[in-house]
Parts: structure tokens; sequence; C-alpha cells
């Protein structure tokens, strides 16, 4: 399905965020100009089987790239600024984004050898942002990162307000919200509000981040061993709190993990961070202070593989191994699709011997995002016409929505949409444009959306029932086996105490071999071969073990060498 928007009507649409919570990129289109809104990675789900990220789909920018004119960004999350490099490599868009979200996207753009012909502009909530027929402004909000805005897109039509992640902290760690900023915006006319959804379900005010800090404190208080902190390295105001504890409680902090490291080396720069008393120490020092003079700062909240904390639970950090009154904290609420690693990687502290405090019962952690509450106070505060619910799975849209109608916007004029979809809107209607592509982008080691279904049903097959590999050398001239069929198993059954079965495959594969060698005259190939090798052991496989690991042929053609020989030898002989 095309789009199709008129000359007076004003595009809105999303690349990622609608039905999902992560990899957020937005859009609001006017004629020849589009404002790019976001730019986000998703963490995979447990069953995304070595998949890194999942990045938008930048088609449809890249379609309309002569209109692109901006990617602004409303804060420094991941989810909102990790897919930034991906999307340059395929269009140098300039970036707008405030103090700290630009020194983070720095970052990771040096990382990928990206930084030098990037444009990126520092904004802050005064700054505008002027263009031939739009124009952006911000305003400041809470959330768990410093410098949080909300953006407005200055449309002739009108205005479209996008709050990016937002909560009401009216006790916050820096700038409160600025309340009068979005009241101003509201009076002056919201045409569009694209709201965050992620705590829909939640009934109430969200926790301030000062409760999360004294809790903080009041628990490394009463601990008499070192102390293991783990937490978004992004979540820099938290990051402030630990020093100030850290301070109060007269211990050092040391960091592990190269975006901890990184985000820490900013903050400091910026002056989110303080250490006016010399906290920080390095890294390599942590063994010439007492176990209960140190805090450790590590990465790995989520449970990832190849973070810091993970290798301190596997035993494979080079520098920590869990000690006797050792306590982990994790100051982070697992992200959906990472609660099965992170209560593995729990699991595995506590069988080491570590105190591991966890969860809400302990105020350790406090969301980002607002709850309800605050989602009515924006929507009371901003007055739109038209609603659209954002960052968030269906059912939080779905519950957002119903808020927005109690506020009183109309039903019809709430839209609970999809990535891809396009909402056109004018100061008197509103409709859907149509759809465009906008799947998911797949990015593993080996590059980007080069991953797809089949690849990732082959590694679930492999995960679950193992790789049988069968070789075997043939003279397809003669039509004879010469050596083999061998079989090698890898994560499918144990071959000292399998004799019987990989036997009796053996015998099928050469019996259907030599039958597909001697019945197909002229025809016989590899590829021919490695098919009935397949289709004659896969049942047999199966019937026997009630599994079906992938099976790998591996054919040696004996006459192949020969073949190559004799035509170099032709070729140097017509070069002469």
């Amino acid at each position: 399905m095309s789009v199709n928007v008129k000359n007076n009507e004003v595009g809105v649409f999303a690349l990622g965020g609608l039905g999902e919570i992560g990899k957020n990129m937005y859009g609001v289109q006017f004629q020849d100009e589009i404002i790019l809104l976001d730019c986000g990675v998703l963490f995979p789900e447990d069953e995304l089987l070595g998949i890194d990220y999942v990045i938008p789909d930048f088609q449809y920018i890249l379609q309309n790239k002569h209109k692109v004119k901006a990617l602004v960004i409303s804060h420094g999350h991941e989810d909102h600024i990790g897919g930034i490099a991906y999307l340059l490599k395929e269009l140098n868009v300039p970036i707008y984004a405030g103090q700290l979200a630009s020194a983070l996207i720095r970052n990771k753009l040096q990382e990928k050898n990206l930084l030098r012909d990037a444009q990126i502009h520092e904004i802050n909530e005064d700054s505008v942002i002027r263009f031939r027929k739009t124009s952006v402004a911000f305003y400041r909000t809470n959330h768990s990162i410093p410098e949080a805005y909300g953006i407005v897109v200055k449309t002739p039509p009108g205005n479209i307000v996008f709050t990016g992640d937002f909560k009401f902290d009216f006790t916050p760690v820096g700038k409160p919200a600025d309340l009068h900023r979005m009241a101003q915006i509201g009076a002056e006319g919201v045409l569009l509000l694209m709201a965050d959804s992620t705590n829909a379900e939640i009934p109430t005010f969200t926790q301030s981040e000062t409760v999360v800090g004294q809790s903080i404190k009041n628990i490394i208080q009463q601990l008499d061993g070192r102390v293991i902190f783990a937490t978004f390295a992004s979540n820099v105001s938290r990051l402030q709190q630990v020093v100030e504890v850290a301070k109060e409680t007269g211990r050092h902090i040391a960091a592990f993990g190269r975006s901890m490291e990184g985000a820490i080396k900013i903050g400091l720069e910026l002056g989110y961070i303080k250490d006016d008393a010399d906290v920080f120490i390095d890294n390599r020092e942590i063994n010439n202070y007492p176990a209960e003079k140190m805090i450790l700062l590590v990465t790995g909240s989520q449970g990832e593989p190849m973070a810091a904390l993970s290798r301190i639970a596997n035993g494979t950090h080079r520098q920590i191994t869990i000690q006797p009154e050792d306590t982990v904290i994790f100051s982070s609420s697992p992200i959906p699709g990472n609660t099965t690693s992170v209560n593995r990687l729990i699991n595995q502290l506590m069988e080491l011997g570590a105190e591991v405090v966890y969860g809400k019962v302990n105020n350790i952690h406090t969301s980002g995002h607002g709850g309800q509450l605050e989602q009515l106070m924006m929507l009371r505060l901003m007055k739109p016409k038209y609603f659209m619910p954002v960052h968030g799975q269906y059912r939080m849209q779905s519950i957002h929505a119903e808020l927005a109608q109690r506020t009183g916007i109309p039903k019809e004029n709430c839209f609970i949409m999809s990535n891809g979809d396009l909402l056109a809107v004018t100061e008197d209607t509103a409709r859907i444009a149509g759809h465009f592509q906008a799947q998911d982008i797949y990015v593993d080691g080996s590059g980007i959306g080069d991953i797809g279904n089949i690849v990732l049903r082959d590694r679930k097959s492999l995960s679950e029932d193992g790789l049988v590999i069968v070789t075997a050398t043939i003279d397809y001239q003669d039509k004879a086996i010469i050596s083999g069929p061998d079989i090698m198993s890898r994560g499918f059954i144990y071959m000292r105490e399998s004799g019987d079965l990989i036997s009796e495959i053996q015998q099928q594969i050469k019996a259907a071999i030599n039958r597909g060698l001697n019945e197909n005259g002229n025809h016989v190939n590899e590829r021919l071969i490695r098919e009935i090798i397949i289709d004659t052991i896969k049942p047999l496989i199966y019937e026997r073990t009630q599994r079906t690991p992938m099976i790998l042929p591996v054919l040696l053609d004996i006459n192949k060498g020969v073949r190559n020989r004799k035509k170099k030898t032709n070729k140097t002989n017509v070069d002469a």
C-alpha cells in the first residue's frame, strides 16, 4: 500500500516505537520537508538468537531523502540514539541534540569511524531550528537522564508535539520540568500530540529519582563488604547519586564496562557528575583498597552476555571475582524480553555467594516514564485536537488512548497506529493516508539486514536440536563412493554412546548415495546427492530420537581437481 499526503496536510509516521518498547523513530512531513524525531534501537528478545540489535527500516526515508531536513533527538538513551550510526551510513542528515546527547552520539560515531563527516548541532530548551516551511522548538521534561526534551514541530496546519520520554518528578536530580512552557504550548494550540505510553498500565505517579538515591544510601550504609552496582550507563542522574552515596559513606568508585566508563567520562566533562572528593579511582587499583571501601560500577544490568556483570558471574572477568560479603545491587528493571536473562544472572551471582539486591520492594530503581496521572497531566497541559500514543506496546497505546478520551478528546480523534502507517492531519481533518514498509532490521556481528527469517529459523534449530555433518568423497564419473560416509554430531547426540544409531545412519546414507549415482545417469551432481542424503536420514533420525537436527552434507568430488587442472592447462595453451 502506498501513501498519499495532500499539500495541505501534515503527514506523521513511525519507523519504530509503535507496538514495541524501543526502536523509537518518528517523522513529521509537510510538503517537501521531513523532520525525523529520534533514531533508536530495540534490544532483541530471547528467540532472536545471535541478534545484537533491531533497528528501524530506513527504506521510506531513503526513498524521500531529498525531503529530509533534520534528525532531532529528544534525549540520549539507546532506544532513541542507538540507530544513528546505521542511518548515517545511508544518509548524512544534520543532527540536532542536547549537549549530553550530542556527546554520547559523538562517542558512538567515533567508535564506528563516522564522526568526521557527521553534522551534529547542539541545542537547548530555548533553541529554535528554522526551515523554509517548518520549524522546531523544545521544552524541558524530566526523565532518567539529563537534558530530556519534548519537541514541537511547527507546521502551517498546526503544531505537532512529541513528548519524548517523560515523567513529572517534583523532586528531581537536576532541573525540574518546565510546566509553564508546556502550558504555554498548549495555549498556543496543539494540532497533534504524540505522547509516551510506556507506563500507561501504572495508575499512579512514578516515584521520584531522589527517593531512589535515599534508598541506595540506606542500603550501602549497612554493608560491610564490597558493593557491585549495576545500572544503565546512560542513567547519568543515577550515577551522580551513587557518587553522593560514596562520598557520604567513605567509599571509592571504579567503573567497569566500556559504555559505563564512557558515560562517566562524558558526565564528568559536562558537570552532570561531580567528583569533588576524588571518589573515582583507576579500575586497575581496586585491590589497593579494602573491600568495605569500594563500589564497583558495572554494565550488564540487563543480563547482556558480554557485559561486565555477566563476565563476573561466569568467572571470566579479568579483574573481578565474587568474594565473601560482596553485595550486588541491580538498580534497574528488566527491559521486556530480558527478564529470563536477568533472572539467570541473579541466580548465578547468588550461587557464587553474593548477596543480591533487586526488585521494586527495595526502592533501588524508578522508571523514567510517567504513569497514568502524569499522562493525564500532559494531556491537560497540551490540550491537543488529535492524539497519537507512541512508545509502547499495543495494550499501552490502547490504555493511553482511553485516558485521552477521559480528558475530552473524541474517540475518533485518537489514532492507535502501527509502524509504517501514515496519519495525515489538517486543522479540521485527520485520516490514515496509507502504509509503507517499516519492518524490523536485524543487526549482528556479520552485518546489517542480512539476517532473515530463514537464518533465525536455522539458529533456533541448531540451538534446540543440534547439527549432524555427513562427509563423503565421491567419483561422479565412475559412480562410486571413494570414502565415507562419515558422521559427526554437534549438540545432537553423544557419539561414543550412540554407535548403533551412527552405523544405521551410515548404512542408509551409503545405500541412498549408490542408488542416486546409478539411477540418475548423467544428471547426477552434488546438489542431487545432498538432497538424497537429507531426505534419507531426516525421517530415520526423527523416528529414533524424536529430534530434527540440521543436516549438513559435505561432499568432495574427486574429479573436480582434475577438471580444474585441465581448464588451467587449456587456458595456458590458448594464451600462448
